[in-house]
Parts: structure tokens; sequence; C-alpha cells
């Protein structure tokens, strides 16, 4: 990828305005709102059958739409089970299957919680559960899957920035899923432009030193925080809390980075991820 590509979490309440009534449907919709990346949601489980997932590829490859897939909510990582945690093992497996059945490659999860325990030893279940993880998918033959852990936007969760980058040292094809949103509630706000943008983007260069650095996936709204961090997606409409998103289009455009930046407005996020891809076109005079 030379450039980023823009899409959706989900489908924005648009999608049934606008006639469209099946998930079948979605590459024609994600074309249509002018996008070219979407991230399929089983936030719930993966419950996607085969011949939708057959139908769904079809549309996106004939549209160019670039498929990620969200894997199940409950994967823990850092769980103080063990039989928990390779339930989650099962569930990446689960998700790589129906990523793969899309003719996408890339799979986005959640770590877990740090729970009672200090993030130090949370940090170290998942670590290892991260190398379970990478070894189950190249023996099920996956191994052109890649992993994508998340920076996560309550205070209680693993996911600060140095804890995803550390599970993508586990092997160098994982790939963090840098979720600004998240990072700028968890931390009380303090995304407030490019300098900020800037040491994100920076530390992860860093820590990674290589290609993921530049084509990173990404999450993106605007998030309402409390002390304790993420209380709820936002839309661009809503101004209160950020972060903005425009410094963040220009420091990539200046630095020629190209991540899957995948919106996560609450309702409006193919909306919102069109306006992103008209700013970043426009700083690239097209």
């Amino acid at each position: 990828m030379n450039s980023p590509l823009f899409g959706t979490a989900g489908t924005s309440e648009s999608f049934k305005a606008m006639g469209y009534k099946s998930s079948a449907q979605v590459p024609e919709y994600t074309a249509a709102m002018g996008l070219d990346a979407f991230e399929y949601q089983c936030g719930r489980g993966v419950r996607l059958g085969e011949a939708l997932a057959k139908t769904i590829r079809a549309g996106a490859e004939a549209r160019g739409i670039y498929f990620s897939l969200h894997a199940p909510y409950y994967i823990s990582m850092s769980s103080m089970e063990e039989e928990k945690r390779l339930n989650s093992v099962d569930y990446i497996l689960q998700s790589a299957a129906a990523v793969r059945a899309l003719g996408g490659r890339r799979v986005i999860f959640h770590a877990g919680s740090c729970g009672k325990q200090s993030r130090e030893e949370a940090l170290a279940k998942a670590l290892d559960t991260m190398a379970r993880m990478q070894a189950a998918l190249d023996e099920a033959g996956f191994e052109d899957i890649t992993l994508c852990p998340e920076t996560m936007g309550k205070v209680g969760q693993l996911g600060t920035l140095d804890e995803v980058l550390a599970l993508c040292k586990v092997d160098k094809r994982i790939t963090p899923c840098i979720d600004f949103g998240h990072l700028n509630a968890r931390d009380g706000g303090w995304i407030r432009g490019k300098e900020q943008y800037a040491s994100i983007l920076d530390r992860m260069a860093e820590e990674l030193g290589d290609e993921r650095a530049v084509n990173f996936h990404a999450h993106f709204s605007r998030i309402e925080y409390t002390t304790g961090g993420e209380k709820r997606h936002l839309t661009f409409a809503d101004t209160v809390f950020g972060p903005p998103f425009e410094p963040l289009m220009e420091v990539l455009w200046q630095r020629r980075l190209a991540p899957v930046i995948v919106c996560e407005s609450a309702g409006t996020q193919a909306e919102d991820a069109a306006v992103m891809k008209g700013y970043y076109k426009a700083l690239a005079g097209g």
C-alpha cells in the first residue's frame, strides 16, 4: 500500500437508509460511500457462513475493497485462567478462517484486562498467549494471516501503546492496531495536534523498526472519556471530546505512511471515514 486506505467498522446507519438489506451488499455500499476498506465485525462470535463469505469476497475483489476482521471481544490473552487463554487461541483460529474466506488477511483483537494481577503479570501471560496464537496459525496453515493487537481505551485494560508494541515483538509478522481514540481516552485527552500523533508514530518506528510502522492498522473515532478512560464512541459532529483527525492526516501525508484506517464513529462511521479520506486526498493534491 502506497497511501492510506479508509474504511469502517461495520456499516453506518445510512446502510439501511440507502436501501441496503444484506451483508452481501457491504462491498457495494462501501464503494458507494467512496471508501476502500471494511472491517467485518465478529465481536460476539464468528458466525460467517461459507456462501455469504464467498459472495462478499467476490464483491470486494471486484471493487478493490480491502477486508479485515475484528475477532470476538471475549478473547482474553491475560486471563488468570489457562482455559480462557487457550480458548482465545481457538477464537483466533476461527477468525483467521473467516477473514481468509473474505479475502482479507488482518485479524484485529483486544488482549484483555489486567484483572486482579499487576500489569507486568498480565502482559507476561499475554506474551505467552501471543506466541501460542502465532504458532497455532502457522500449524493450521494460516501463516499468511496477520495478527493485529489493538491499543485499548480503558485504564484497566491491557493495551497501552508500549504493551501492544511488546506483543508485536513476539513475531515480525504481528502488526499493531493503533486506536488513536483509545489512546487519547485512556490518558485524559492528551492528543491535541501533530506533536502527539508524531510521538506515537515515532515510538512505533523505534520499537518495530520495519514496514509495520508504515503499513500498520488503525482505528479512529472521537471518544468520550472519564478518569477510567473510554466511556463511549462519538461522531465527528461531537466536538467536545477528541482527538482531532486533521493533524493525523497531515502527519501521515508528510511521512508517506500507509495504514488501513478504520473509522469507528457511532453510527456515522462511513460518512466520517469519507471526510478523513477527502481531507487526506486534498493534502495529497488529489
